[in-house]
């Protein structure tokens, strides 16, 4: 009865700010900082204590490469390589969507979704104007792909920034772990999606002629700076392959590779930090004390001992739980908060040593990354394509997208799940 007094307000607190997070009725960031102010008000952990629960490796990965990324974005680089991909492709609508969806993958791997949305789509959306077809196809593969490819690296998505820095893994272990299974998903993900649009991939030949006629290298607004940036994102990508073996933590890497660009760019700072996604910051820090306000009660402990309870210490099972769980909760919830509540969770049930951790990570990795294809509000870029369609005159509702996403999301978790089943359980 103690426990369950001691932790009542906490849980009633945590319920409520997540509910309004999922309702999306109170700005996130907002609601998020509120709770957090009000667990510390109210005594359930004090200032320092919720200073320590925020996970600033992961704050600082983040800031790092939305700094490197709007330097990137500044060039005109993805512009040049969408017009280059569709000349490649002579035109030929099926092949662009591939080639597209390389570019998509690749750039969420090594970039974010999020902002490999916006750089393609709005190119994609010439190039279909063009073509006179329809966009639709493009649109979906693109945020399908762009959640996929994500997965694949612990740069890729927020949910594996945040579990990497919490367990030590790093950007070679996801990589080694993660991708082999996304070019699989991806593979199957455009065979389905050319069994499902086939019709709709056509185009007149003259149109086809306007593609080959565009001019890709009017697109590269600044060579010099351009060839600054390709440098220090692969001295980036560099150290985050060799920054376990200098023991550097990742967001010491994305900073200083964030700060030398910074330097030779000769780009005033203060432009490129108002480009930052500080609300998306502030909502992380927001979401680490209120999860920590849980860890210093003992509900998560008590979580985990229910689960291992459930699960019988069955490492199959709790494995596969994870998977599905995580798959299915984000594609109705943001990921985000649910992946900083499993984090403390699995580290709980794994304490013992009685459960390999390794396999429940990348349960969790590859749940929470994938389920976001589910529904039109399961990630982020879902949210914002379907914002860009909508303003197009091309609205996708819930169900539309649903009817598309979802089975395609309960595919990649299948081959998920044989692939942890013939590799880690």
């Amino acid at each position: 009865m103690l426990f369950a007094s001691a932790t009542a307000i906490p849980i009633t607190i945590f319920l409520v700010i997540y509910g309004i997070i999922i309702s999306e009725k109170i700005n996130r960031t907002a609601i998020s900082l509120f709770g957090a102010i009000v667990m510390i008000i109210l005594g359930i952990l004090n200032q320092e204590q919720a200073i320590e629960h925020i996970d600033f490796n992961t704050i600082g990965l983040l800031v790092g490469m939305m700094i490197i990324v709007n330097i990137l974005k500044r060039t005109g680089v993805f512009e040049y390589l969408a017009i280059r991909a569709a000349k490649k492709a002579k035109g030929d609508p099926w092949k662009i969507l591939v080639l597209f969806a390389i570019i998509t993958a690749l750039s969420s791997a090594f970039l974010d979704n999020v902002t490999t949305i916006l750089l393609i789509v709005p190119v994609t959306l010439v190039i279909t104007d063009t073509l006179d077809t329809n966009p639709i196809p493009f649109m979906f593969t693109e945020i399908l792909i762009a959640n996929i490819g994500g997965t694949a690296t612990l740069i890729g998505d927020p949910p594996n920034i945040m579990i990497g820095s919490a367990t030590g893994l790093g950007f070679v272990d996801f990589i080694v772990n993660l991708a082999p299974v996304v070019i699989v998903i991806s593979v199957a993900t455009l065979f389905l999606l050319k069994l499902i649009y086939k019709d709709f991939l056509k185009a007149k030949d003259e149109n086809k002629q306007k593609i080959m006629k565009m001019d890709e290298s009017i697109t590269i607004k600044d060579k010099l700076l351009l060839k600054k940036s390709l440098i220090v994102l692969f001295l980036t990508i560099l150290g985050f392959m060799v920054h376990a073996q200098f023991h550097l933590e990742s967001a010491t890497v994305a900073l200083g590779g964030a700060a030398l660009l910074l330097v030779i760019s000769k780009i005033d700072p203060e432009e490129i930090l108002f480009e930052v996604e500080w609300t998306t910051i502030f909502f992380f820090m927001g979401l680490f004390i209120l999860v920590g306000s849980l860890v210093e009660v003992g509900v998560i402990d008590n979580l985990a001992k229910k689960m291992l309870e459930l699960t019988k210490g069955n490492l199959f099972v709790t494995t596969l739980t994870i998977l599905w769980v995580s798959a299915i909760a984000s594609a109705f919830l943001d990921n985000i908060p649910f992946v900083a509540t499993m984090i403390p969770l699995i580290k709980a049930m794994t304490a013992s040593g009685q459960l390999d951790a390794n396999p429940l990570w990348w349960a969790l990795a590859l749940g929470a990354c994938l389920g976001g294809n589910g529904t039109i509000i399961g990630a982020s870029a879902n949210v914002i394509v379907t914002g860009i369609m909508a303003r197009e005159g091309r609205p996708v509702s819930f169900m539309s997208f649903m009817r598309i996403g979802f089975p395609m999301m309960i595919v990649s978790i299948i081959i998920s799940t044989i692939y942890l089943i013939l590799f880690y359980v």
